[in-house]
């Protein structure tokens, strides 16, 4: 007999029923043995797992033992990442592919460094013969991270060298993968668009004189235009997500495939996967489907009063998607500010206007101001938070006229250059397998033959 969806849920849903008690551990199992939940530490800390010159996020200091609180900083290989930003802004230049020199050797590039290796990334912008076809179109996946995962690993089958874990290679490998993912997540969402929802195919090659902004928006659209100012905005989009820092989710990922000595397409798919994650980069989605239930459910988006009522049904869990979380609020290490967040709100107020937003970046802006005190008071946290960068970034990816589906994808095609950094780093670095210890919450039994069950 065949075993139908139906019969094998079934068979599960009855399997199931007590299951969730042999997994339960309580919460004193991890008290009562100083077991870090998260790697966290008690404060909200991280716990160190190591050291590196790729990335560094601040958002506080430690004086006596106790966390101060600070303006919030991202450096990139220790230049303020605000710094490159704004001369790249002064001199109407797209500074992405500069982020990406920098992240993978350590320093910024002179100018005929920087002209040559744009010229290898650009000519990098181009999938293995076939590979489309086979790859993506005869698979579609309604997801794009999930298309993009899987075609990471299957350019492992696509190279001539896969398993080489020398410099040269890597560096060969890492300049490859940041030039494909915009495309291969441009490709996938066409084929997504067309299989799933009957839209028209089109399928649109990058060009090599194009910067990585530029060449995302061309091939997105149709009509395969843009303007400057949104090419302009979207660079700045992956300037600001190209680098976190080791301890974030998707580059410990990376980091700890790479310390088996796996190879790299199997350590970058782990990143993103794991980016795809709500409580990573999915979350700038979440934030947009939070705010069109908070825009269909508050009349007055000035009414203080208003929007508070309904945050607190949020946090009640009695709105939203119930996880009483109000997205976009908080982070595990900036405190006063995410600089990130910063940014990008100066510079979405500029495009709200002639794109007709303003309204929505009100409510966002009541909400950031209007949640944190709330937050606070309810978790009685002592130290401030912050709005994240996760906060403004659908609303600056919506104006751009980019999808949902494509919110984390992004995130993904700006974060592979910080990745493979941090895979250089560990392989030249580590030299030990990443291994943390768990504690067995069980106590032992004899085994019982199965009659006697």
């Amino acid at each position: 007999m065949e075993i139908t969806k139906d019969i094998l849920r079934g068979y599960v849903k009855d399997l199931c029923g007590d299951i969730r008690s042999e997994y339960e551990i309580g919460s004193e199992q991890y008290k009562n043995h100083a077991i870090k939940r998260g790697l966290r530490n008690d404060d909200g800390t991280g716990v160190m797992a190591g050291v590196t010159r790729i990335g560094s996020v601040q958002g506080y200091y430690v004086q006596d033992n106790g966390r101060v609180p600070i303006d919030g900083k991202l450096y990139y290989r220790g230049i303020d990442v605000e710094e490159i930003i704004e001369e790249h802004k002064k001199n109407a230049t797209y500074g992405y592919e500069e982020v990406a020199y920098l992240l993978l050797f350590g320093r910024l590039p002179n100018r005929q460094q920087f002209e040559q290796f744009d010229t290898i990334l650009s000519r990098a912008r181009t999938l293995p013969s076939n590979f489309t076809e086979d790859m993506i179109i005869k698979a579609p996946s309604r997801n794009v991270m999930n298309k993009l995962s899987r075609s990471v690993l299957a350019l492992y089958s696509y190279d001539d060298n896969p398993d080489d874990i020398s410099i040269e290679n890597l560096v060969r490998q890492s300049i490859e993968l940041i030039g494909r993912f915009p495309v291969i997540v441009a490709n996938a969402y066409a084929v997504k668009r067309h299989h799933f929802e009957g839209k028209s195919l089109y399928l649109h090659v990058p060009r090599e004189n194009l910067s990585a902004s530029e060449n995302f928006l061309r091939m997105l659209r149709k009509d395969k235009t843009y303007t400057e100012e949104e090419a302009r905005l979207l660079d700045l989009m992956m300037i600001l997500h190209a680098e976190h820092g080791g301890g974030n989710n998707s580059a410990f990922a990376c980091r700890v495939l790479s310390s088996t000595g796996t190879d790299t397409y199997s350590a970058i798919s782990a990143a993103v996967n794991s980016l795809k994650g709500p409580l990573h980069g999915g979350a700038n989605a979440k934030v947009m489907e939070m705010f069109r239930d908070i825009s269909e459910n508050v009349r007055d988006y000035n009414d203080d009063e208003e929007i508070n009522a309904y945050l607190s049904k949020i946090m009640d869990g009695e709105a939203g998607d119930g996880s009483k979380k109000i997205y976009g609020l908080g982070h595990a290490v900036y405190t006063m500010s995410d600089p990130r967040a910063v940014i990008l709100k100066k510079y979405a107020a500029e495009m709200a206007e002639k794109k007709g937003y303003t309204e929505q970046l009100q409510l966002m802006e009541n909400v950031e101001r209007l949640g944190i005190p709330m937050i606070m008071e309810r978790k009685k946290l002592g130290a401030p938070i912050c709005a994240n960068v996760d906060m403004y970034s659908g609303l600056v990816y919506s104006m751009l006229g980019i999808p949902e589906d494509l919110f984390t994808p992004l995130f993904a095609i700006s974060r592979i250059s910080g990745w493979c950094a941090h895979r250089i780093e560990e392989v030249i670095t580590c030299s030990k397998i990443i291994r943390p210890g768990y504690r067995a919450a069980f106590e032992q039994h004899e085994y019982v033959p199965i009659d006697e069950r």
